[in-house]
């Protein structure tokens, strides 16, 4: 059975809920941090590990998703809900999670959670509402940042909801740089799988890093020469820095859907692009396939 379509007024309200369900979620993430400034919340230790020592979810990730999920059950009650920590509890699988016959809201309700434990900024909370796997509706609100980013299909991408995307090279937009990937800035995570073995995805991701960061010519030509290499420690805040245009290119393997969900709605209206990162057969014909949700594997372009 097919999603019923929403009229544009429709679209209109739940984009306008989204955006206030993420400044509250938000608000919930910066109490909860200020407390723990103040002595008077969790200690950087309260945490437990899911699938690794960097895997992990401490009560404010679980706290924010049930309010999120309350909340959206009581506005939309048909709505289906696929949240990091619900799922994380309730499958020991991997499974196809959003449904193309239900509207589907996509919920990370603190992604960068080591960077929570820790106090450094770079965390945030990140809603999706996705419509026939597409999605369609994104809201990132990064409290501790004060950034709050914001799109809806066919309306634009928004920073704190006054200030359209790409905010850092608008109004003049260059294009990438010919030589791209030299005098870019690239982005990438190390990711939760450390195991230290030469075919592992530890080791993968070091020989990118070292490949774009080596001089041209350098590593069997393989040298990309890049400005710089970022991690911010939150696959959704790279989304979002990509579509601000501050990160020229970003790549990613093993995100779950609710790492990207919103992000990439954000970067397409923001005029950015987002496909799978794995190559094509031949480069010079082959056409760039649309984002697929669930591909694990993406790579972004402002």
């Amino acid at each position: 059975m097919a999603i019923k379509p929403f009229t544009e007024e429709e679209l209109d309200d739940i984009y306008a809920f989204a955006v206030q369900l993420g400044k509250d979620a938000g608000k919930l993430l910066l109490e909860a941090a200020q407390a723990r400034f103040n002595g008077s919340g969790q200690s950087s230790q309260d945490f437990s590990e899911k699938d690794s020592a960097v895997d992990i979810v401490t009560k404010t990730d679980e706290d924010v998703e049930a309010f999120i999920k309350t909340s959206i059950a009581e506005k939309y009650p048909d709505h289906a809900f696929v949240g990091e920590e619900s799922y994380s509890k309730t499958c020991s699988s991997r499974a196809y999670l959003i449904s193309d016959t239900t509207p589907t809201w996509c919920v990370d309700p603190l992604d960068g959670t080591v960077n929570y434990t820790h106090l450094f900024p770079m965390f945030c909370v990140s809603i999706a509402l996705v419509l026939h796997g597409k999605p369609t509706i994104g809201v990132i609100c990064a409290p501790y940042l004060n950034q709050l980013f914001t799109a809806c299909r066919g309306r634009g991408a928004w920073l704190n909801e006054t200030q359209r995307l790409p905010l850092v090279r608008s109004p003049s937009i260059p294009p990438m740089p010919e030589n791209a990937p030299q005098s870019c800035v690239f982005s990438c995570e190390w990711g939760k799988d450390r195991k230290d073995r030469p075919d592992g995805n530890l080791c993968r991701k070091v020989e990118s890093f070292l490949n774009m960061a080596a001089e041209v010519g350098g590593r069997g030509g393989k040298g990309g020469m890049v400005h710089g290499v970022r991690s911010l420690g939150s696959a959704t805040m790279d989304l979002a820095y990509t579509a601000m245009g501050a990160f020229d290119i970003w790549w990613e393997g093993g995100c779950w859907e609710w790492d990207v969900a919103a992000g990439i709605v954000i970067l397409q209206e923001a005029g950015g692009l987002i496909t799978t990162a794995n190559p094509p057969g031949d480069s010079r014909t082959s056409k760039i396939e649309d984002v697929k949700l669930g591909s694990r594997l993406y790579l972004a372009i402002r």
